[in-house]
């Protein structure tokens, strides 16, 4: 799964990678973003543009946002059929830029952090989806989600599920602005190349939602 993450590139790195004409000003680097917060995502409803949707796809026939709490991921393999996703699978997609993300190992009476990154590159993109929520009272929200897909050798050890890291070469066809057969975007979920990335343990202040400091993503000493 993906429960936190981290989007610390430079702005200008960010503008650059996906190509955006449009970036809100005063950006600053986001070392532990977590469900329900304010996240940035470029959707394919304007691929140009760097927007903020909360983390929790909330459907538009929902009666309140609560359901957002549960559904922060969606399985790449089963989300073109739920309910909850198969709307937005067809017509919403996004990117969710990230610098990295972290996972916990079960250990002896506790659960350890990792943070797992790409070796190479300072921002790469999770494959998401998102919807647009209108509240009894008229009110608009937009929100978003995280695909998930099985975990490649590296992440295995932490966790069975790691998130869907698109290419920079699918980023086009996951923000195709029309209606897409799940067929064609499901090879584009498989897991990412463990050759690419690295993980180490971190300190347990990421468990706290309210701690976001560079700290968080400096090794533990062994």
């Amino acid at each position: 799964m993906c429960g936190r993450f981290t989007l610390t590139a430079n702005p200008q790195v960010v503008r650059d990678v996906f190509s955006l004409t449009t970036v809100p000003e005063g950006i600053e680097p986001r070392y532990n973003v977590a469900p329900t917060q304010p996240v940035a995502v470029i959707t394919n409803e304007d691929p140009t543009a760097l927007t903020f949707h909360r983390w929790g796809l909330v459907p538009s026939w929902a009666k309140d946002l609560s359901i957002g709490n549960k559904l922060i991921n969606a399985r790449a393999e089963t989300a073109h059929e739920k309910p909850a996703f198969r709307a937005a699978f067809k017509r919403r997609r996004c990117l969710i830029p990230s610098s990295g993300f972290y996972e916990w190992k079960q250990t002896d009476g506790s659960k350890e952090p990792h943070f797992i990154h790409l070796r190479d590159e300072p921002v790469f993109a999770f494959a998401g989806l998102w919807e647009v929520w209108h509240s009894p009272e008229g009110d608009q929200m937009r929100t978003c989600t995280i695909l998930t897909t099985e975990a490649n050798s590296l992440v295995k050890s932490l966790h069975t599920r790691m998130p869907v890291i698109l290419k920079p070469e699918d980023f086009d066809a996951w923000l195709e602005p029309d209606e897409v057969p799940a067929e064609a975007l499901l090879p584009l979920m498989a897991s990412y190349d463990a050759d690419e990335m690295a993980e180490y343990e971190v300190s347990k202040l990421v468990n706290r939602p309210s701690y976001d400091t560079p700290e968080l993503i400096e090794p533990v000493a062994s």
